[in-house]
């Protein structure tokens, strides 16, 4: 059976993996060596040193570019460190236009590591793609989309900007981290790179950092596999393992956290103690036809402001929650609670963080996978 024929929920535990040829384990085995042995200099089998290529690495690359409907996966050792090599595909002069709302960690490395180096980067409101043909210009170079976005949840439609990237010969990278390719497939929507903090929804388990890109031109991922082992962020076999062993629950982890992210952002909405609630599923969200259209469901992240919340309000609920832990990531089974302005988003300068909402009393979660009852005894506690 072709694999390109197999539906998600199979292709998570079976995309892109053999029984190992050695001895038929059915789990990649953990390749935990730096070299390999020659029989002549460089006659080896495959692998020569574990920077440019190891086998478990391999297998998790496979499995990366099987789920995301791409032809070819990279392992990195983080998700920043997979930006990292997308931005290294450009030159002093070239002009990026990203999501004006996303991870403080990726504003960061734009503005404090390339900008630097004369790389200009514009952020700009992208809920509507006839906004972005206006501050396209010569040295438009790359397009940078979050969506969701991170924290405020905004849709993007991929479609139409792949559309105008493609008018203009941009290439276009879809941050995939909060929708996964159980919800969303961005090459399948004309993207030419899919960016993962892999740490994330893919591991599942908040126990390793990696990141991931998915591409389907050949000639881009021979640039980023130079990249990777030239520059060397690379993930280790055991981080690969891990990870290989998350995606194969994916869809399973996916389905639960959509149930209690529906139940969690329908019970914010109702509380008399809750302004606002930022989730893409409801019908009044500025682009909810949208994420209906290129997601197949709305996954588990939501956000909130307190009713005439400050700060101080922000900060007492998330340290009286329980169950909820205080933390920074997000896509573990266990539920994650965050204040942006103060942890995820604190390298964003205030005003800008401001701009598009994100304010001292937002309220970042991250819905796990325990029993959705519980969670919302939690939250009731604590918001009271």
């Amino acid at each position: 059976m072709s694999e390109k024929n197999l539906k998600f929920n199979t292709k998570t535990i079976h995309g892109g993996q053999k029984p190992d040829a050695a001895f038929g384990a059915v789990m990649p085995p953990i390749y935990q060596t730096s070299t390999y042995a020659q029989t002549a200099p460089g006659d080896h089998k495959g692998y020569a040193y574990s920077r440019s290529a190891n086998p478990t690495r391999t297998a998790l690359e496979n499995a990366l570019a099987s789920i995301e409907n791409g032809k070819y996966g990279l392992a990195f050792a983080s998700g920043m460190a997979a930006i990292d090599a997308v931005v290294k595909l450009l030159k002093p002069g070239d002009e990026v236009l990203s999501t004006d709302d996303l991870y403080g960690g990726s504003y960061r490395l734009f503005k404090q590591i390339f900008e630097p180096f004369g790389i200009v980067f514009r952020f700009i409101g992208m809920q509507s793609a006839n906004n972005i043909e206006v501050h396209i210009t010569k040295k438009t170079k790359l397009i940078w989309v979050e969506t969701p976005t991170n924290p405020m949840m905004q849709i993007i439609d991929i479609k139409a900007i792949s559309q105008l990237a493609k008018k203009y010969a941009i290439l276009l990278a879809v941050d995939n981290t909060f929708a996964t390719p159980y919800l969303q497939l961005p090459l399948d929507l004309g993207a030419d790179i899919v960016m993962h903090s892999a740490t994330k929804y893919l591991g599942g388990h908040s126990d390793v950092v990696v990141g991931a890109l998915v591409v389907n031109d050949k000639e881009l991922a021979d640039k980023l596999y130079f990249i990777q082992k030239a520059s060397g962020a690379v993930c280790g076999p055991m981080d690969s393992f891990l990870t290989l062993r998350g995606i194969k629950t994916l869809h399973v982890r996916m389905q639960r956290h959509c149930e209690n992210g529906k139940t969690i952002a329908e019970y914010l909405a109702k509380h008399p103690k809750i302004e606002k609630v930022y989730w893409p599923g409801f019908q009044e969200h500025p682009n909810h036809e949208i994420a209906k259209s290129q997601m197949n469901d709305f996954g588990g992240m939501i956000s909130f402001v307190p009713k005439g919340g400050s700060y101080e309000d922000a900060i007492k609920i998330v340290e009286k929650l329980q169950i909820f832990t205080l933390a920074e990531s997000l896509g573990g089974v266990e539920s994650l609670a965050g204040h942006p302005a103060s942890m995820t988003h604190s390298s964003i300068p205030k005003a800008e963080r401001e701009k598009i909402g994100v304010v001292d009393a937002l309220i970042r979660l991250s819905v796990g996978i325990e029993d959705a009852d519980d969670l919302i005894e939690d939250l009731k506690q604590a918001i009271r």
